[in-house]
């Protein structure tokens, strides 16, 4: 067809008087745009007839992969190589008198191919990625930096290959010749390289999965793991931004993973108010009588109170003098009040650790530390719990004839400031 198509268009390059030399450049060069222009056409025509054939079927399966590869483009970049073939098969056709230049459109079509290649295997990683991605085990073991590494080998080899084509070399003496530029090479990936160790590192040891709760305060990261990829982990702060933190300093730097709190039965509540020490005192007989009103402690008090009696009595001890044998403080009282508050408070994780305890005493006071468990971990239901809890704490503190310990502000200071300023105003008593 195309020797027919070459005579008829250099016989009508001579009709308008030009010489054979130039005819036959004339005939040729629209020979071969016109197999440029059927090549193209039946590119557009498989790829019509692909998505009228294999994409209806593909639809119809109940195969996930399917979707995901058409999803990824892989078909529709596979049908690329119609039109290299066709160009390649019946070039030198189109081309007869022209050799050399038949020769440079070989070698442009090697290098399209090797590129198409590489991007439907860059689409058949995505795809296989993505389809990794619908298993429950990618949260836990995501796959996402190797397929980065694998991607970055492929388009190395394409690259060589594309090289050795154009220079006209075997690809393994231009691999040895390389061999001197390693050091430049390393320098060139040193982040993907650590990225890639880092994400192995990761992975082995479950450090970090998608979807976990991290704390990175050096990258001012805190949130959630959206992404971990060759060279990055990608966190959305609570804030809605985004940080990026590189893949390797996950395993050289301090994070913090709140996954096991997460998968535990509770989120942790652990704060101290300080109660002024001077308040601290033994209880009489009235006071006891006024915690005995409040339903929690009743019979706590009642059973301790007949454990302190038969004690002393045993003991033969003088309870005339307080500083003598067993008695009840209102501040034992008041952790004794809290421990029963928040066995009964049905937000509090009865099957984890619950302490009322005493700390350190300083010179602000002695702290009473709250250590419990919220069962709802979700973050504005545990700050709610925890504002409610200490809302009652502090309200009910004088109940039990104690008083939080704080420093003074500027309006106590000034109040103090003007009543001694009113005594001062005040005149002398006379006496009568």
């Amino acid at each position: 067809m195309f020797e027919w198509l070459i005579d008829v268009l250099k016989e009508g390059a001579l009709s308008l008087q030009l010489n054979d030399n130039y005819a036959s450049i004339l005939a040729e060069g629209t020979s071969f745009i016109i197999l440029v222009i059927i090549a193209i056409g039946f590119y557009y025509l498989s790829w019509y007839l692909i998505k009228r054939t294999v994409y209806q079927f593909i639809k119809k399966t109940k195969t996930e992969f399917d979707d995901i590869i058409i999803r990824n483009k892989v078909v529709a970049r596979a049908s690329l190589l119609v039109p290299s073939w066709i160009i390649n098969e019946f070039a030198p056709n189109a081309l007869p008198g022209f050799p050399k230049l038949f020769g440079f459109v070989q070698e442009t079509i090697e290098v399209y191919v090797i590129f198409v290649v590489a991007f439907i295997l860059d689409a058949v990683i995505t795809s296989v990625n993505d389809f990794y991605n619908t298993f429950e085990i990618s949260r836990s073991k995501p796959i996402k930096g190797l397929t980065q590494v694998i991607k970055i080998i492929i388009y190395i080899v394409a690259f060589l290959l594309i090289i050795a084509s154009l220079i006209d070399q075997n690809v393994g003496n231009l691999i040895l010749g390389l061999g001197t530029l390693s050091a430049v090479l390393m320098l060139i990936f040193k982040d993907p390289i650590l990225g890639f160790v880092g994400g192995i590192q990761l992975s082995l040891n479950d450090m970090v999965r998608i979807g976990d709760w991290i704390s990175m305060p050096k990258y001012g990261a805190d949130g959630d793991v959206l992404e971990i990829t060759l060279t990055t982990v990608k966190v959305q702060n609570w804030d809605k931004t985004i940080t990026t933190i590189p893949t390797y300093s996950m395993v050289t730097d301090y994070f913090t993973n709140w996954r096991g709190m997460s998968e535990s039965g509770g989120r942790r509540i652990k704060r101290h108010i300080a109660i002024d020490m001077d308040s601290v005192k033994f209880c009489t007989p009235e006071m006891l009588e006024k915690y005995q009103q409040y339903m929690l402690i009743k019979n706590y008090l009642i059973e301790k109170e007949k454990d302190i009696e038969q004690y002393n009595t045993s003991n033969k001890i003088d309870t005339s003098n307080l500083v003598n044998g067993r008695r009840q403080t209102n501040l034992g009282v008041f952790r004794a009040y809290l421990r029963i508050y928040f066995e009964q408070h049905p937000r509090v994780n009865q099957d984890m650790t619950m302490l009322v305890r005493h700390l350190q005493p300083t010179e602000l006071g002695i702290p009473i530390e709250i250590y419990v468990f919220s069962r709802n971990k979700e973050w504005a239901a545990y700050e709610a719990l925890q504002s409610d809890i200490f809302d009652h704490v502090l309200a009910v503190i004088p109940k039990f004839d104690l008083r939080v310990f704080q420093a003074p502000s500027d309006g106590s200071i000034n109040k103090l400031t003007e009543s001694l300023l009113k005594l001062q105003e005040k005149p002398p008593l006379v006496e009568s």
